[in-house]
């Protein structure tokens, strides 16, 4: 009986169940990525207010470390993942002047905070 390599066998596929039964979700509108030559650093945070000018303070909550083989892992499953999106639902535009039509960079607030 001999062994067989599993690049021999194509059909061969691993299965990986993940229990996320104990996971506690967070939301989160800021990643700061940074690296050594070893791992990839990716912090996560809120930033209250994303739009504002200036200094702005983010705390973060979150840091997950990982290897370059897993960070070039998650890049491909990220840019499958937005492809499929804009694919249904079209492109993801990241200027949010554009977004808004133009009308957000013309808008001015009044003495009370309101948007006029």
């Amino acid at each position: 009986m001999s062994e067989q390599n599993p690049a021999e066998n194509p059909q061969q596929q691993t299965e990986v169940h993940v229990d996320d039964s104990g996971t506690l979700p967070s939301y989160s509108n800021f990643c700061r990525v940074t690296a050594t030559p070893e791992e990839v650093i990716l912090d996560f945070g809120l930033n209250p207010q994303p739009f504002a000018t200036g200094r702005q303070d983010v705390k973060a909550n979150q840091r997950i470390v990982m290897n370059f083989y897993t960070a070039k892992r998650l890049l491909t499953a990220l840019g499958m993942t937005i492809q499929r999106h804009e694919g249904t639902f079209g492109s993801i535009e990241l200027d949010v002047r554009r977004r808004a039509g133009g009308t957000a960079a013309h808008r001015t607030t009044g003495p009370q905070g309101v948007v006029e």
